[in-house]
């Protein structure tokens, strides 16, 4: 079986040209191919001789995702299920809002943390991506809308840092002139706080922003809901999220609201308490329901009351309209369609 050219980063790629005995700046120009012009056959680089070409062809492929299905909304909404070379599937959403048009990738095939509240959670877990399957999410995406995206959200299917050497690859990807040419500052990696996680985007030179779902102020809640927390406590995700928005980014906190959990006003008073020294957004996510989960959406005056209560505090506050929800694409919804993994 050919070994697949996007599984080598640019670097690594120069490289592996070298070592065969080829210029290394052979490696700019099938990248380029490859993320930019959507090649999907070495026979189609015209600035490469028929003999390199045919060589590349006999030793390597450079096989992508493949659309297998696609859910639509509406024009500005729409949720991509995504076959990978060994058959298994992520899913993938495509949200416009005004001028800005945002990917939110997958990062694994299903997710091991098992949130309650979660329908990825409910799927298990196969296995993490590949640096070059997570980009190549975004770039069949905009090959199939013919569209290029403003934004990239890491908020798919799957914990970014329990594969943060791939992520961090992937975003080598997306950033790279050479590749899909997405800002970092319009890059977001969303974590349910992974304490090693944060400490390593901290120590790199890796500028994105950071989002955090912390969902409950409540620790013994969290515990509960978010098995993954009782190995991250919770000031010690405070306290590196204060650092990160003081020398990196500005933090955002997700806090998903569900009916009779979290959406009360002693809830938004312990939030308030817990987050006032720490430079951040708030983003308020009203649950978005799934078929296999038992939990609800608060009523909208529970919302509104919940978000005018945080108004007290210094932090900008948002309500998040979730895009999608009819298709099953909203945050927490993303299920990796179970039949199509049989």
């Amino acid at each position: 079986m050919k070994e697949n050219f996007k599984r080598y980063s640019l670097v690594q790629a120069g490289d592996k040209l070298v070592d065969l005995g080829l210029q290394k700046y052979r490696a700019e120009q099938v990248f380029k191919w490859i993320w930019q012009k959507n090649a999907g056959d070495f026979s189609v680089m015209t600035n490469i001789s028929k003999e390199l070409r045919d060589y590349f062809n006999g030793i390597y492929s450079i096989a992508g995702v493949r659309i297998a299905d696609l859910q639509r909304e509406d024009v500005d909404a729409e949720k991509y299920l995504l076959e990978l070379e060994d058959g298994l599937h992520v899913e993938s959403v495509f949200i416009r809002e005004g001028t800005r048009r945002t990917i939110c990738v997958s990062c694994q095939v299903g997710c091991p943390l098992a949130c309650k509240f979660c329908a990825t959670g409910v799927l298990g877990f196969d296995r993490s991506l590949h640096a070059y399957e997570i980009a190549d999410q975004v770039r069949v995406i905009q090959e199939n809308r013919g569209d290029k995206c403003t934004n990239v959200v890491f908020m798919g299917m799957g914990e970014p840092f329990l594969n943060f050497d791939e992520v961090i690859g992937a975003l080598e990807i997306l950033s790279s002139p050479l590749g899909l040419g997405i800002g970092r500052r319009h890059t977001t990696v969303s974590t349910v706080g992974i304490v090693e996680g944060i400490e390593a985007l901290l120590k790199s030179s890796i500028r994105v922003k950071l989002a955090i779902s912390l969902n409950f102020a409540d620790e013994e809640l969290r515990k509960d809901l978010m098995p993954i927390a009782r190995k991250n406590p919770l000031k010690d995700v405070l306290r590196l999220a204060k650092i990160y928005s003081l020398q990196k980014e500005m933090v955002t906190f997700e806090y998903v609201m569900i009916r009779d959990i979290n959406d009360g006003i002693q809830d938004a008073q312990k939030l308030i308490r817990l987050l006032r020294n720490i430079p951040s957004k708030i983003n308020l996510i009203p649950y978005n329901e799934h078929p296999q989960l038992p939990y609800k959406r608060p009523g909208d005056e529970n919302i509104e009351a919940f978000f005018s209560s945080l108004l007290e505090s210094h932090h900008t506050v948002v309500i998040r309209k979730s895009r999608g929800q009819t298709i099953l694409a909203g945050c927490g919804q993303l299920s990796g369609s179970l039949a199509a993994r049989g």
